[in-house]
């Protein structure tokens, strides 16, 4: 006999297993389709939340960064129209120029190390958020996985447990449970079912 034909034997202390009707195993697997729908949902949203609050932070600090190069620029102006005014002599003005320069090239070097910055900035996002949604793959993998386990469809959970590891996803399960429950977390839960199968 299959394992997946197999029913869990009645216990003394559980009695026979209920039996449930079509309609009321319907309304169970809607339902919990629902509340898996829901959570993908609720995580997708606080993914976007987080890119979109990561982006606008970049936007704030770069908007403060180029509004402070250019009134450095603007009091820089300031200063060389007020030292022209005042000059009397040409060696005054030669050295002011080349202090000039040297100006003009620290703030061309940190505008150029802010553009790297920001740029880096940027790399980090992506690859956070290729993390988030790898890790939204891995835990659609795991929900199809854990429910398959709990039916006691063995061979299905297997199949599932090779598909998840060819995609190279079971890393990006989270390692830690989001509630505070003191339950196993998704990856946990995915180790004790591979554990028990193989």
């Amino acid at each position: 006999m299959s394992e997946e034909n197999q029913t869990p034997a009645s216990t003394p202390e559980t009695g026979p297993a209920p039996k449930q009707t079509p309609h009321g195993e319907r309304r169970s697997a809607r339902n919990q389709q629902k509340r898996r729908q829901r959570s993908v949902f609720q995580y997708i949203t606080i993914l976007f939340a987080a890119a979109f609050v990561l982006l606008l932070f970049t936007f704030v600090m770069e908007r403060r960064q180029h509004e402070i190069l250019q009134q450095e620029n603007q009091e820089q102006i300031d200063n060389l129209q007020q030292s022209v005014s005042a000059v009397q002599s040409l060696d005054n003005l030669y050295k002011e120029n080349e202090a000039l320069k040297e100006q003009v090239a620290q703030l061309e070097q940190q505008l150029q190390q802010a553009a790297q910055d920001r740029q880096s900035e940027k790399t980090t996002l992506l690859q956070q958020v290729e993390a988030k949604e790898k890790s939204l793959q891995a835990m659609d993998w795991f929900w199809q996985i854990d429910e398959a386990y709990a039916k006691g469809r063995y061979s299905l959970c297997r199949s599932l447990i090779q598909n998840l590891q060819s995609a190279g996803l079971a890393e990006y399960l989270p390692k830690e449970s989001a509630t505070d429950n003191d339950r196993f977390s998704p990856y946990e839960r995915y180790q004790e079912i591979y554990d028990n199968l193989y």
